[in-house]
C-alpha cells in the first residue's frame, strides 16, 4: 500500500531531478523504485504496470526510462545491440547476464579488479567503467 508520505517521497524526487511529477511519472517511480533494487527492460516495465492497473504505453514507459536515467535517477544497462536493461542501484558496481534467461544479477564493484586501463583520448576523461560478466548455462 502506497502512503501519501511515500508519494511525497517520489514527487520530492522527480521535482529535484527536474522532471514533472506527472501521474504516469509517479506510477512508474512507485513501479520501479518500491521494494529495492531492479533490473527491468522497458517490456518487462510495461507489463508490470498493466499487471497494477497503470495505463500506460509502451512509447511512454520507454520514453520514462530514457528521461529518468538522463536526469540521474538509474542507470541504462546495454547488454547486447538493441537489448537494454535499467537498474535502480545507482552505487558503482558491475553485472553478470545469464544468456539463456536474459537475468541481470548486480556484481559488487570490489569483486572484479582490473590492474590498468587505457588512456582516454586526448581531452576526454573515464567517466565510469562498466563490465558486464556473460553466463552460459553450466550444463552445455
Amino acid at each position: 500500500m502506497t502512503t501519501k508520505r511515500s508519494y511525497s517521497v517520489l514527487i520530492d524526487q522527480l521535482k529535484d531531478a527536474g522532471l514533472r511529477p506527472t501521474r504516469q511519472r509517479l506510477a512508474l517511480a512507485k513501479l520501479l523504485f518500491e521494494g529495492g533494487n531492479h533490473h527491468f527492460t522497458a517490456e518487462q516495465l510495461h507489463a508490470k504496470a498493466m499487471d497494477a492497473e497503470v495505463r500506460v504505453s509502451l512509447a511512454t514507459v520507454y520514453n520514462t526510462l530514457h528521461q529518468f536515467n538522463d536526469a540521474g535517477l538509474l542507470r541504462e544497462v546495454v547488454v547486447e545491440a538493441g537489448r537494454s536493461y535499467f537498474d535502480t542501484n545507482m552505487d558503482d558496481h558491475h553485472h553478470f547476464y545469464v544468456e539463456g534467461s536474459g537475468e541481470l544479477r548486480d556484481v559488487d564493484r570490489d569483486d572484479v579488479v582490473l590492474s590498468t586501463l587505457p588512456s582516454a583520448p586526448e581531452g576526454m576523461k573515464v567517466s565510469r567503467v562498466d563490465v558486464i560478466i556473460r553466463l552460459d548455462d553450466a550444463k552445455d
